[in-house]
């Protein structure tokens, strides 16, 4: 019997051609071929690393402690399952760290990792882990500890099917946040809440989209291949936020976006003001007249809009930047975390360079990241630049920031990776915090930061 109407089966069959119909990428390659190249090498890393590696912290012949670092140091080497991210690797650590009986923690991991001989035990398993990371967080919060630090029973599924698909591929799907909203966005499935049912019904949903997809397309589907069909689809949620797409409205603030998209309902969660960021940052010719014709200038509406997403994330914000004086465009605050975000907005339709104006830079963030401190309200200072994307020239100019003012870390932040922020924070508001579990985590290293980042950082 189907699970899915004649509806969403066809909704199903929609996103199945959009990545069977792909074009290939610049390196000759369509997006299906490249995602079965890279399950080539999850699978012989499974073989060679991953797989022996778990069936030895089964035996007992590998300490928690070290499973755990071992199994951090494959994945960060070789990014395939973005276990690295808060509902993988941190929530790991977290659980480690905040249990009180070190012995028990390794007995509850060993019998909630091993993989499941079928339903009925995979939703016992789900069932009494989720009560036993409960339990640990309300002793973790009891002995005086930040919440932050509890590990957070929304990451169970992900953690627990990432290790049994290690173990057998064929049946248990990967219960990815990305694979959750996009089904939920073209209307295939709502999950419960109730944990252990909706990892089945994610499994079920999953194991007749290989039968649909592999009848449809004339060639086997597996779990990993309907995975992928989701990943494609959800891989640029953000309509209008810029690349090829021709038709992205031009808002501005106040401007409102199409109330329907090819007839249908819109799906996705980023509101105009900052669905069209990456546009403005490219210098976009038609965002540049239609601010004109508002009276302003495109750089001024960019800071305008960069300053709206902070404020949509939850911080509490100041727009600063022109007729200021020497100063960045804006601060975002966290009053809560004890951390401030100075921030420019640089608009470029090349790549943005860090030594066109390094020398300003560096003198107004001793400025203001001095004052800030002064004031005693803040532990870390952050400073980030938001433009279209930038040269690869930069490590020299982000060391002599921190070496010669207050900042923590700098980020070269795309105009697309604040866009994705916004996109899971207004997704899963309380799952994805400001904190050092959530969005600090994004700017707690230099680097340029990408859209892809993001979402493997806090999806």
């Amino acid at each position: 019997m189907s699970i899915l109407s004649e509806q969403q089966v066809a909704r199903a069959k929609e996103a199945l051609q959009q990545l069977l119909q792909a074009p290939a990428g610049p390196e000759g390659k369509t997006p299906l071929a490249d995602s079965r190249d890279r399950d080539k090498e999850r699978i012989r890393l499974i073989g060679e690393e991953l797989g022996p590696l778990v069936s030895a912290y089964l035996a007992g012949d590998v300490p928690l402690a070290e499973f755990k670092s071992k199994a951090d140091g494959i994945n960060k080497r070789n990014e395939l399952w973005g276990f690295k991210g808060i509902k993988g690797q941190m929530f790991f650590n977290m659980l480690v760290n905040a249990s009180e009986d070190a012995d028990e923690c390794d007995q509850e991991t060993k019998a909630a990792i091993t993989v499941p001989a079928n339903d009925s035990m995979a939703s016992s398993r789900i069932k009494t882990f989720l009560g036993y990371v409960k339990r640990v967080g309300e002793q973790w919060v009891d002995a005086g500890n930040t919440k932050h630090g509890r590990p957070k029973p929304g990451s169970i599924l992900f953690f627990l099917s990432y290790f049994w698909q290690l173990q057998n591929k064929d049946i248990w799907p990967v219960y990815y946040t990305n694979s959750v909203n996009t089904m939920v966005d073209i209307n295939l499935w709502q999950p419960s809440g109730d944990l252990a049912a909706d990892y089945l019904s994610f499994k079920a949903i999953h194991e007749e989209l290989a039968k649909l997809f592999t009848q449809d397309s004339g060639e086997t589907f597996n779990l990993y291949d309907v995975e992928h069909v989701f990943w494609y689809l959800g891989g640029d949620p953000y309509g209008g936020s810029g690349g090829d797409d021709e038709e992205a409205p031009a808002s501005l603030p106040g401007g409102t976006a199409p109330a329907l998209v090819e007839g249908r309902l819109p799906e996705s969660y980023v509101p105009p003001i900052v669905a069209v960021l990456l546009r403005m940052a490219e210098g976009d010719e038609e965002i540049a007249e239609a601010a004109k014709r508002s009276g302003t200038t495109i750089e001024r509406a960019f800071e305008k809009n960069v300053n709206a997403a902070f404020t949509i994330l939850g911080y509490e914000t100041k727009l600063l930047g022109q007729g200021q004086g020497r100063v960045p465009d804006g601060v975002a605050v966290c009053t809560d975390e004890s951390y401030a975000i100075l921030w420019d907005a640089k608009v470029r339709s090349n790549a943005y360079s860090m030594g066109t104006d390094d020398r300003t830079i560096r003198e107004y963030i001793t400025t203001q990241s001095r004052d800030l401190k002064r004031r005693g309200r803040f532990r870390n200072i952050y400073y980030l630049i938001v433009s279209s994307r930038f040269t690869d020239d930069y490590d020299d100019a982000i060391s002599g920031i921190k070496m010669d003012t207050d900042v923590n870390e700098v980020s070269l932040v795309e105009a697309d990776a604040l866009v994705a922020m916004v996109e899971t924070k207004l997704r899963a508001p309380l799952q994805v915090t400001l904190g050092p579990d959530g969005l600090q985590r994004v700017f707690a290293h230099s680097r340029v930061l990408t859209a892809d980042a993001v979402r493997e950082l806090l999806v």
